[in-house]
């Protein structure tokens, strides 16, 4: 038998449908445009930046995030955001202010150089996207966005209740 004591068609066919998953497309699609964009960002001067600060800068709003709703936002532990604010701090891209509506909290906002960071990176994004575009073409590009809009408004719809387990009939007497 092969690893895992599966027969060798049982591997082909999990690989194949792994491979075919739209869960594994689409996060091996998002895994490897992330590591192209913090690449270059890094060849062009920022080699501090992980993928792990970029996956945190999208729930970062403009006006400041406190350090909580982030976690919940990034779905991660408060301590793990805690850690990567710490390292963005240190590179002078977010620093933490008094919340205003609450005087024991802090919110995390960009600075002015993480802000011309941030426009860089979506700068970044849009090249990438570019060569996508040209490499896909127009077309196909115009639909995959269409369809990833429609899925990603789907899945941020409410989740339909389970239906009930049918209740099981009660034996019979004989």
């Amino acid at each position: 038998m092969t690893k895992h004591d599966l027969d060798p068609s049982d591997v082909a066919e999990l690989d194949r449908r792994k491979r075919a998953s739209l869960g594994q497309l689409l996060l091996r699609s998002a895994r490897l445009l992330d590591e192209r964009a913090v690449a270059r960002v890094a060849r062009r001067g920022a080699p501090g930046v992980r993928r792990a600060h970029t996956a945190l800068m999208p729930y970062i709003d403009l006006e400041g995030t406190r350090l909580t709703d982030l976690a919940e936002r990034a779905r991660v532990t408060k301590q793990a955001v805690g850690q990567l604010v710490e390292e963005l701090e240190a590179m002078g891209v977010v620093e933490r202010t008094p919340d205003p509506d609450d005087r024991r909290a802090k919110r995390v906002r960009f600075t002015p150089n993480g802000l011309k960071a941030l426009l860089h990176g979506l700068g970044v994004l849009q090249e990438l996207e570019d060569e996508l575009t040209r490499s896909l073409g127009q077309k196909q590009m115009a639909s995959l966005k269409k369809g990833l809009a429609a899925l990603l408004a789907a899945l941020e719809a409410p989740e339909p209740p389970e239906a009930p387990e049918p209740e099981a009939a009660p034996p019979e007497r004989r």
